[in-house]
């Protein structure tokens, strides 16, 4: 797939606002620092300057948290009106413990509180707090980001939506790739040989998430304000997949509940 892959930052971009054109945005930061892109470049975008772009804020105080979310809330000791943001972007819940909530998020990731964030907002106030939600179909802005950018350059590219994530059974965080477009994000290898000729019977390789935590080692998890990741080097002859193909469907998976024991989120049962 590569031989070698070069990592460039795009720090040249401005805090983003409710409005703002990512693709404008990214295609000023890579001039501004002198990147020309290239076919088979990949760009790699922090979700939350998708989520802020969309206006994906949600302000404590207004939300009204249900019943449901009050003895959830109470459980975990988390805030209710908190709890009841999570739940709106679930369809499941997977587990919970004191201050935390594994779902299913209604784009089929499963992450946790849903992947709802308070981390690097501005106008935080103590008793009225911002959080930040995922974007809205990211494989879709994704595809949109993608045609902006072809449109504003003439090269056709790569483009992921990554966030961070826990993993089960490992401490720490990593990457996943939550929307993409022009990439195959799953790559089939199944019927291939390895390096003594053996045929792989169940090898995939999930390239999305690969390429996102490479970007990851760049953006950084705090304050360094890298938002964007420019990769270089990458080589796939396999059609496009969005990164709603790397989640595994329900019927394969040896971790969920059984049907009846699954905890679905009522108004998506």
């Amino acid at each position: 797939m590569a031989s070698a892959l070069t990592v460039f930052p795009v720090s040249d971009i401005p805090e983003v606002m409710p409005g703002h054109n990512i693709a404008s945005l990214i295609v000023s930061g890579l001039r501004g620092q002198g990147y020309l892109l290239k076919a088979h470049d990949v760009l790699v975008i922090t979700q939350k300057i998708v989520s802020k772009s969309q206006n994906r804020f949600v302000r404590l105080a207004n939300v009204i948290p249900s019943e449901r979310a009050i003895s959830i809330g109470r459980e975990i000791a988390k805030d209710p009106r908190l709890v009841e943001v999570i739940l709106s972007e679930s369809t499941e819940i997977i587990a919970k413990k004191k201050g935390v909530i594994i779902t299913r998020h209604l784009s089929g990731v499963i992450m946790a509180n849903a992947g709802v964030d308070m981390s690097n907002l501005p106008g935080q106030e103590k008793d009225n707090p911002v959080v930040l939600m995922l974007p809205l179909n990211p494989d879709l802005a994704a595809c949109q980001i993608r045609r902006e950018i072809l449109e504003k350059t003439g090269v056709d590219l790569g483009v992921i939506i990554n966030d961070s994530a826990g993993r089960p059974w490992r401490n720490g965080v990593s990457s996943l790739a939550i929307g993409a477009s022009g990439i195959p994000s799953l790559q089939n290898l199944i019927g291939t040989k390895d390096l003594f000729g053996r045929r792989l019977e169940v090898t995939q390789v999930a390239l999305a998430d690969l390429i996102s935590n490479a970007a990851s080692l760049v953006m950084g998890e705090g304050s360094e304000g890298i938002p964007v990741v420019l990769i270089r080097g990458l080589v796939w002859s396999q059609p496009s997949l969005p990164a709603s193909s790397l989640q595994r469907p329900l019927e394969d998976d040896l971790f969920i509940h059984s049907i009846e024991q699954r905890d679905y989120v009522g108004h998506m049962s």
